[in-house]
């Protein structure tokens, strides 16, 4: 990878800048946010779990993970009657981890 001058990474392409736009939108959400938080200790959670853990209906809960999943943020898997999910893209990850880094910033 080459380097600038300011000791920046290479630009990135129009492309990759609007699927982080994108990505972003989809993330400017504090239930969308708690999800990415659970799935990353838990790495695996059923919706009646996540349903408990954020407090909200499973109506609510299936339609953030369905935007998350449209994206790939989250990723789905049956297990007999139950569907899990899990972290589907994990660079989601190092928004968080900002974000917590940056927590009396805002």
């Amino acid at each position: 990878m080459k380097i600038r001058k300011n000791n920046c990474p290479p630009a990135l392409s129009l492309p990759d800048l609007a699927r982080m736009a994108k990505v972003l939108r989809l993330l400017a959400h504090p239930y969308r946010l708690k999800i990415v938080d659970i799935l990353e200790t838990e790495e695996a959670a059923p919706v009646h779990s996540l349903v408990d853990r954020l407090r909200l209906s499973q109506a609510m809960v299936s339609n953030h993970l369905r935007k998350m999943l449209r994206l790939g943020l989250v990723a789905r898997q049956r297990r007999g009657q139950e569907v899990w999910y899990s972290l589907g893209d994990r660079r989601s990850l190092s928004i968080l981890n900002c974000m917590r880094a940056n927590k009396g910033a805002a």
